[in-house]
């Protein structure tokens, strides 16, 4: 193995990153992944030369990328969303998508494959960002943060089912087909997902929770390492099959043992957010092109202009399609939400610059505006939501939606 310390030095930074994280908290909190990607930048060969990737090292990343999406998509709970708050959240999305790609071609010469990764990292949303400062503030249980939650999981699934279909490298037309020949085992098997486990299933689960058995995490693990295969074996993009292994997994633990699910859930989130996923940003960081950034050239100047775009390409029809219900304060604080990104931008670019699709001075501009985007924007939607309770609103209360349902 090529550079053995760089491992250790990933996990040291790993360790460091939250320490640097709650020492900021008090003044102004900034999301971990900002200094997980900085100590990357930091150790790599751009600074301080001391850490290097290599082939061990990438697998790692690749797998930490996979978990990452795969626990994006288990946080998604579709059942909160429906209605009309869920169709306007997708046609929101819809319009980001004809936004982003219409803008990236004009940006990049009519390049196909260069749009598509910088026209989907215009259209993501960081969900897995929002949703705990929504939760500490309060507005998660209402109705704004239910509005966020629709927008936010359209914002993470819809990038990466338009980068499964437009860079498949087969005709629209094909990729098309082959996307809805996977979505039919994927429902077969959230159908599955959805039956009654046997008796058994919920009595090893429970059994083995605190065993070195570990059936549910290793059962969970199945699904995710099955789906990547399914996913590869269709040729469309792993992330697709990762993402639908999280929505699986909620469904089953939830439907099997409900009682048990979060202890499990605690166990999968140890593994990725305790070490896959941040060594994949970290990774991230020591592949950054700090040098191409930082010449003054072309990426120099895109990455104010991405920054702008986010907020145009996501954040602007997500106001635009903002359920009528919500105060102007409210739709302001929706669209700076929306606009905020970083993961699907890191792990767009990753398959970008794997496939050789994008430079490494356009990625790392976007990654940059992508950092830009959690520092600010947040902050921005914060402080709009303080507004307008300092201004008097009342507690978020239910309201029917035009299609006769109940939601917060």
């Amino acid at each position: 193995m090529d550079h053995p310390g760089t491992l250790i030095l990933i996990m040291a930074a790993a360790v460091l990153a939250p320490l640097l994280a709650h020492g900021c908290a008090r003044r102004m909190r900034v999301p971990l992944v900002i200094f997980e990607i900085l100590l990357g930048i930091l150790l790599g060969p751009d600074v301080l030369g001391w850490a290097h990737s290599n082939e061990v090292i990438d697998a790692l990343a690749d797998l930490g990328l996979s978990m990452l999406i795969f626990l994006a998509g288990y946080e998604i709970q579709f059942g909160a969303i429906r209605g009309d708050t869920l169709n306007r959240s997708v046609r929101a999305w819809g319009l980001s998508l004809v936004l982003g790609l219409g803008i990236a071609l004009a940006l990049t010469g009519l390049d196909f494959d260069r749009s598509v990764i910088i026209g989907t990292a215009l259209t993501s949303t960081a969900l897995g960002t929002v949703l705990p400062l929504l939760r500490d503030s309060g507005d998660l249980r209402g109705r704004f943060g239910t509005v966020v939650m629709a927008f936010g999981s359209v914002g993470e699934f819809g990038p990466v089912i338009a980068i499964s279909v437009l860079l498949s490298g087969r005709a629209p037309g094909a990729a098309t087909l082959v996307l809805g020949v996977f979505a039919v085992v994927a429902a077969a098997a959230l159908w599955a997902a959805l039956r009654p486990r046997p008796a058994w299933f919920v009595r090893v689960v429970h059994t083995t929770l605190h065993t070195s058995g570990q059936f549910a995490v290793r059962f969970v693990m199945l699904l995710l390492f099955a789906m990547l295969g399914l996913s590869y074996a269709f040729g469309l993009d792993v992330l697709l099959g990762a993402f639908v292994a999280g929505l699986l997994t909620r469904l089953v633990l939830r439907g099997s043992s409900p009682e048990d699910s979060e202890n499990v859930l605690g166990k999968i989130e140890a593994l990725g957010f305790g070490f896959l996923v941040p060594l994949f940003f970290i990774v991230t960081g020591i592949e950054f092109d700090l040098s191409a950034l930082l010449d003054g050239g072309r990426p120099l100047l895109l990455l104010p202009v991405f920054l702008v775009l986010f907020l145009v390409v996501r954040g602007l029809p997500a106001y635009a399609f903002a359920p009528r219900d919500l105060s102007p304060l409210s739709r302001r604080a929706l669209t700076v939400y929306s606009a905020t990104c970083l993961p699907l931008v890191v792990a767009i670019t990753t398959i970008g610059l794997d496939d050789k699709a994008v430079g490494t001075g356009e990625a790392a501009a976007l990654v940059g505006a992508a950092m830009m985007s959690m520092l600010v924007f947040p902050l921005l939607g914060l402080r709009m939501r303080a507004k307008e309770k300092g201004a008097g609103e009342g507690p978020d209360r239910p309201s029917s939606a035009p299609d006769g349902t109940e939601t917060w």
